[in-house]
């Protein structure tokens, strides 16, 4: 055996804490929570949290192309394959731009599956089953992250305003992540709680209307809410005028 020292391979090595620091970071501002905390104006910041006009526009529009359709026709075919193109064109027209096209696409797999179900079953109350399955999911996944001390909402702000994963060292950033985290369970709950009766009633239209109600508009305000309350949170931890205490490092609460 050669007792010359062995070489290290750089190139097969993982990416350094420092690295994974900085992609992290990325990932955070490039969240919707990142995106909205870079505006300057409330109505930006909506704006933003919507995606834009034309975010407003994919989320928006097939959904109201199902309501009016189904209410004046009674036609579950017309009803879900009008909304299908036009998910079909929203891919289309951000493919030939070479923009971002994977929420395009995943709008488009939601009106394909749904109104599978829908045309499967013959009832229009199927065409928001995957809605409910898509809330409770982010319902559990965000109640799983407060149980096992990671509050998503925590991690997603720690990286986005700089410090990492040091605020689950204060009790007190611990609990106000919490919180903030549990407002989103408490969202995505009340979706099911006002929509699930509607469904089991059979109230299309009524279940329609408050699936565009409570979708992206009510979306974008609980985000933007999210990034005001975080954001004076780090405020008024890192400022002693404010917080009343002594300026600490937030490890050290």
């Amino acid at each position: 055996m050669s007792d010359e020292p062995r070489e290290r391979d750089t190139a097969a090595e993982g990416p350094s804490g420092d690295e994974l620091q900085q992609k992290f970071g990325a990932a955070a501002r490039n969240s919707a929570l990142g995106r909205v905390a870079e505006t300057d104006s409330m109505s930006a910041a909506l704006l933003t949290a919507m995606g834009g006009w034309r975010g407003l526009v994919e989320a928006l529009l097939p959904g109201i192309a199902f309501l009016v359709l189904y209410v004046l026709t009674k036609d579950l075919w017309l009803s879900v394959g009008v909304p299908a193109v036009i998910g079909l064109a929203f891919v289309i027209v951000r493919l030939v731009r070479r923009e971002p096209a994977a929420s395009a696409v995943g709008g488009l797999l939601g009106l394909v599956v749904s109104g599978f179900l829908a045309l499967r079953s013959g009832e229009g109350t199927q065409y928001f089953v995957v809605g409910f399955w898509t809330n409770g999911a982010y319902a559990v996944g965000l109640l799983l992250s407060m149980l096992v001390r990671w509050p998503i909402i925590g991690v997603i702000s720690g990286f986005l305003f700089g410090d990492g994963t040091k605020w689950r060292a204060s009790r007190r950033l611990m609990w106000w992540m919490q919180l903030a985290t549990g407002v989103w369970v408490a969202f995505f709950l009340a979706r099911l709680a006002v929509q699930l009766p509607l469904y089991f009633a059979g109230a299309v239209e009524a279940l329609g209307v408050a699936r565009l109600v409570m979708g992206a508009p009510l979306f974008a305000l609980v985000i933007v809410l999210t990034v005001l309350f975080v954001r004076a949170v780090y405020q008024t931890a890192s400022d002693p005028a404010k917080s009343g205490e002594p300026k600490q490092n937030l490890a050290d609460e």
